[in-house]
């Protein structure tokens, strides 16, 4: 992937090569030649496509000197799948004192009405406003009059009094775009680390200095004026096994380092971690909250582990009564929503509150501990290079015991002592700890393990029947057991459990140790149905993969710029035994194979024997790492496909002559 950092100072140069210069196209003008297009050459199936595209993002010198944005943008639409792209929504971020504003909106619709173009307009004063809650607004409008080959134009203005937060600006989208380009126009005042993130180069990119374009208190500064364009991009396609968008997506970002003042004092906003830790240390909603295992939380704590004298012990009961006591209330956060001495009245709270409170119950039992702050899988991955703490969404307890670390996460009730969620899987975490912080990577303690048993009959009748055990462990016990939390009843759950095999009865049927969490999930279950007509059939065919089968390849591309990212690594193994009528063959024993991956990435085996009426057959599949290159996609697009080719493979039976 295409990652590269430059310093504000690199790219600023005083030449400026006009022929790479494009800037915003015509307003309002569709031709007859963009009606009529039927479709996008280049991706034949594309919903809509992005003729045009055009962003300007510059510093007000009046009206506060806020951050304005210029946006205008031209869309063709193909299919009835690409008329939500008339549906426009802008959100408005705002705090309790200051939020953007809408200053300029318009927008068009152009399509054929009896051979003629017809346009059609709508301004600012037909959009309405959804408040989305505290810290968000959103503007939104149906462009009228938009059918499949219309093509939609709009273009807005919007102020931003947050003026740390430069504009960054997407390449890419889910549609594919024929051109797009992004202007900064940053005073000499302001210093950026600039990032171009994804897979595809740059068609322009330019600099230029704009002598005097920036005024504040009577001084003046010159503006950095920056270019970048794109062309022929394709959409941005989400796949299986991928993490944010946000680590892919061509775009580029830009992150303020420093401003400099006309007196000529500097404030550095990219700190350095020594920095950083001091302010997380003194933060209220943070540091400060670790303070809080006082008062009655103090004796619960001390109370829990009076007789117990073992460290381990200890630490796993203050994780259990955690998690088993207090509630998340779904909400994300590196810092408080309440505080941890409300959320322990309370019995609920936020990531942070939940966490920081397991953090100074096991302090307070004299345990080693820290804080580890992180991103989560759907926010994206964190800057290494320097603290950007707002990358930061999560904070987990780091426990070491004789030597061993342990990472905890007592939000979810489903995941034993030492399993972190999935979602917390995601390249490196920051350690808080006291003398100094260090990155650590987050890995998962645990595979996704299944082992499934099957000891079948089949009768002369006809009828199959026998007993199916499937024991669960690690990330698949966790699965599991939300989906019977989901659905709430055992009888629900099996139903689920079988719905693959159509005809297929359930009789007497056990689940173990939903509670007991550091346990095996288990499933037992009779089950019987009827194979064949005994007095009919000559011959039948049977499929050994009664329930877990894999039917669909999830890598469906012919090729992948993303890494492939399982989260955790997982091990599926199968067993069966299957006795069936003397009177009957097995014409077509499970050819045997064995399957690796490269680099030791795992294993497909499928192994059978034929004996005395009776077939016996295991099936295992093994992935060991987590991460695969793009690279190596096309070893585990074949993997898979060979997998689902062998269990999509029904035995046939014959009866002897």
């Amino acid at each position: 992937m295409r990652t590269l950092v430059f310093s504000l100072f690199t790219l600023v140069v005083v030449t400026y090569a006009p022929a790479q210069e494009k800037g915003n196209f015509p307003e309002f003008k569709t031709t007859y030649t963009e009606l009529n297009l039927k479709s996008y050459a280049p991706d034949s199936s594309a919903v809509a496509v992005v003729l045009n595209e055009f962003g300007k993002a510059y510093f007000d010198n009046g009206n506060d000197y806020n951050l304005m944005f210029e946006y205008h943008v031209k869309i063709k639409i193909f299919k009835k799948e690409g008329l939500e792209y008339a549906d426009i929504e802008i959100p408005l971020r705002k705090s309790d004192s200051k939020g953007e504003l809408l200053r300029a909106f318009e927008a068009a619709s152009y399509t054929f009405d009896n051979g003629s173009m017809r346009e059609t307009k709508v301004g600012l004063k037909e959009m309405f406003t959804d408040v989305r809650g505290k810290y968000l607004d959103v503007k939104k409008i149906a462009i009228p009059n938009v059918r499949e080959g219309s093509v939609i134009e709009f273009k807005y203005t919007l102020e931003s009094p947050f003026v740390y937060n430069f504009r960054n600006w997407e390449f890419q989208a889910e549609i594919p775009k024929i051109y797009s380009e992004y202007w900064a126009l940053i005073p000499a005042n302001y210093l950026y680390n600039i990032t171009l993130k994804g897979f595809f180069p740059l068609t322009t990119n330019a600099s230029k200095v704009q002598k005097e374009c920036y005024y504040m208190n009577g001084r003046v500064s010159d503006c950095s004026v920056f270019m970048y364009g794109m062309k022929d991009i394709p959409a941005f396609i989400e796949e299986e096994y991928m993490t944010a968008k946000s680590n892919f997506i061509s775009s580029i970002n830009f992150e303020l380092s420093e401003y400099r003042y006309f007196d000529g004092r500097i404030d550095k906003m990219t700190k350095e971690w020594k920095d950083v830790e001091q302010e997380l240390k003194k933060n209220s909603d943070f540091g400060q909250q670790l303070k809080k295992a006082d008062g009655k939380m103090r004796s619960d704590v001390l109370a829990l582990i009076a007789d117990e004298p073992d460290p381990l012990a200890k630490a796993k009961k203050i994780y259990y009564h955690v998690l088993q006591n207090f509630q998340w209330n779904g909400n994300f956060g590196l810092f408080t929503d309440n505080g941890v001495k409300k959320a322990f009245e309370e019995k609920i709270g936020n990531v942070s509150d939940i966490n920081l409170m397991l953090i100074g119950a096991l302090d307070v039992a004299g345990l080693s501990v820290d804080p580890v702050i992180l991103s989560t899988r759907d926010n994206g991955v964190p800057i290494e290079l320097h603290p950007v703490i707002s990358d930061f969404n999560y904070v987990v307890a780091r426990l070491e015991v004789n030597g061993k670390f342990y990472l905890l996460d007592a939000t979810d009730p489903f995941h034993p002592f030492g399993l972190l969620p999935e979602r917390c899987l995601n390249g490196k975490g920051r350690v808080l700890a006291d003398k100094a912080s260090y990155w650590i990577d987050l890995v998962a303690p645990d595979k996704a393990r299944r082992i499934s048993n099957f000891s079948l009959k089949l009768a002369d009748d006809g009828l199959l029947s026998g007993a199916i055990q499937v024991t669960y462990m690690g990330y698949e016990a966790v699965k599991q057991r939300k989906m019977l939390h989901k659905l709430v009843e055992e009888k629900a759950y099996i139903l689920n459990f079988t719905k693959r095999f159509d005809g297929m009865e359930v009789g007497k049927f056990e689940i173990l140790n939903f509670n007991q969490i550091d346990k095996p999930f288990v499933v037992k279950l009779d089950i019987g149905y009827q194979a064949y007509d005994a007095e009919a059939a000559d011959n039948f065919l049977f499929n050994p993969f009664i329930i877990e089968k894999e039917n669909e390849n999830p890598f469906k591309s012919n090729e992948r710029l993303y890494p492939v990212d399982f989260g955790s690594p997982r091990e599926f193994t199968t067993m069966l035994n299957l006795e069936f009528p003397a009177k009957f063959e097995l014409v077509n024993r499970p050819e045997k194979i064995a399957l690796s991956l490269p680099n030791a990435g795992g294993r497909f085996i499928l192994d059978s024997q034929v004996a005395n009426n009776k077939l016996t057959l295991n099936n295992a599949l093994t992935i060991n790492r987590t991460v695969f290159s793009s690279q190596e996609y096309l070893y585990l697009k074949e993997l898979y496909s060979r997998i689902i080719q062998a269990q999509n493979e029904d035995l046939i039976f014959k009866k002897k002559i």
